[in-house]
């Protein structure tokens, strides 16, 4: 039965009302995830089964990419997906969350699935999606490769949302594997440990498909060596063979960085994703580049690669990640959501020379918050990172977000005082009234609190 808002906008026929409604129905009708939270996850894979032999199977119609592990997993994507399309490929990538647009999910060499596509197949398979009980995330795989299909991309880049193991995206068999790195994030689903967790994520490696791990860590290297031997998959560790120099120099637009494989110099490039971090991404990313070229599969040539890397964000529209959104004050959004995050961001805010430090954060209610907000306050004093910080405090717009009240207070009792708002452009707007043209203004945390600054 369709709400009186549903009914409201289908008695208008344009484009857009029958894609908001299409959007109403996704948002509201479907359990998800980014919303909700942990009523929205399905362990395990028998929904998305059905709904591809439904669809027809639309996951063996074109070759893929498939990309997991903690953080690390986006960039990883977004770099692969330009790369290829710099190689004159048309590249599917299916990303998520989304940031503004729900559209950003599902992007063919760089262009968001058409608002028409998203109706189309939604009103042919609704009724399905009802019976079945989806998802909103598995109804969201099904759209991508469904698409994908329709456009006969030569090759996709896949995400995976969480984990590996029992993720919806993990119905496809790729060219390649790649697993960027392994830290505590998503524990009650995942498990409790690192080891846990890689047996999560080594879920993707398929049988005699090559897989290639970004960071070798002596927690997780056994797993994931066991696991690949199991499956007579040949595997590599990235940081083995590669190494990005980590001194950075970025004007805002682009970061200098030099590579080397080992141990010999292959040369000066620049990334469109900046933030010294990238360091490990950009590594995995040149093993993966070099075991699609081993495997002939596919062709990506010198320049390919060069440009893939310098024009990612204009190829792939990325955002968030170390995205610097005004100068004079300094202001950067980075979703530092988890322990490995944030440590990745201490290095970027060590290389940077600024007065005072503005910082703006939120989070939502499943995360351990108090452990992680404890860990970003004592390495912010570790990097002798300005202990006169000034903390704001917010909350995302989503239903899963924590009340800034509580998040203050638990601040509070670590010796954190800051200022609450309930909307994080009014704390945005606040740090800037406040700041030297000096100063660094931070906003981090969530990605649901990076996407309503960059909607405003």
């Amino acid at each position: 039965m369709k709400t009186n808002n549903q009914s409201q906008l289908s008695a208008f026929s344009s484009p857009l009302s029958a894609y908001q409604e299409t959007l109403d129905f996704l948002f509201n009708s479907l359990p998800a995830y980014h919303r909700i939270g942990a009523a929205a996850y399905k362990a395990d894979l028998g929904n998305t089964e059905a709904m591809m032999d439904h669809l027809g199977h639309p996951e063996h119609a074109f070759r893929s990419i498939h990309v997991a592990g903690t953080n690390g997993k986006g960039s990883v994507s977004h770099f692969l997906a330009s790369i290829l399309q710099e190689a004159g490929y048309k590249v599917g990538l299916y990303t998520s969350p989304h940031l503004v647009d729900f559209r950003e999910r599902i992007r063919i060499n760089g262009e968001m699935i058409p608002q028409e596509a998203v109706t189309a197949f939604v009103d042919a398979n609704r009724s399905f999606f009802i019976e079945q009980q989806l998802s909103f995330f598995e109804m969201t795989v099904g759209l991508a490769f469904d698409h994908f299909r329709n456009e006969r991309v030569d090759i996709a880049v896949i995400e995976v949302g969480m984990g590996g193991r029992l993720d919806s995206t993990n119905v496809i068999t790729p060219l390649l594997s790649v697993i960027t790195n392994i830290g505590l994030d998503h524990t009650q689903f995942l498990g409790d440990t690192l080891e846990k967790i890689a047996v999560e994520k080594a879920g993707i490696i398929k049988p005699g498909v090559p897989v290639v791990v970004g960071r070798t860590q002596p927690e997780t290297q056994p797993v994931f060596e066991r696991i690949a031997a199991q499956r007579n998959s040949p595997i590599t560790f990235a940081d083995s063979h590669w190494h990005v120099d980590p001194a950075w120099r970025f004007d805002g637009q682009r970061m200098e960085l030099e590579l080397q494989h080992e141990g010999n110099d292959v040369g000066q490039f620049t990334s469109g994703l900046i933030g010294p971090y990238q360091m490990w991404n950009i590594a995995t990313v040149c093993e993966a580049v070099t075991q699609i070229r081993q495997s002939g599969k596919l062709e990506i040539g010198d320049e390919a690669f060069r440009r893939g890397l310098d024009r990612v964000v204009d190829n792939t529209h990325l955002m968030g990640r170390w995205q610097v959104i005004g100068h004079r004050p300094l202001t950067i959004c980075e979703t530092a959501h988890n322990f490995d995050g944030i440590n990745a961001m201490m290095l970027g805010l060590a290389g940077l020379d600024f007065d005072r430090l503005h910082i703006i954060y939120g989070c939502v209610n499943d995360k351990d918050y108090r452990s992680i907000l404890a860990f970003l306050h004592s390495q912010l004093d570790k990097e002798h990172i300005r202990k006169d910080a000034i903390w704001r405090f917010s909350q995302p717009s989503v239903q899963r977000a924590l009340p800034v009240a509580d998040l203050q207070s638990a601040a509070s009792e670590m010796g954190i005082e800051g200022t609450a708002f309930a909307n994080v452009n009014d704390a945005l707007a606040d740090a800037r009234r406040n700041a030297s043209p000096r100063d660094l203004i931070l906003v981090t945390g969530s990605i649901f609190l990076i996407a309503d600054v960059l909607a405003s």
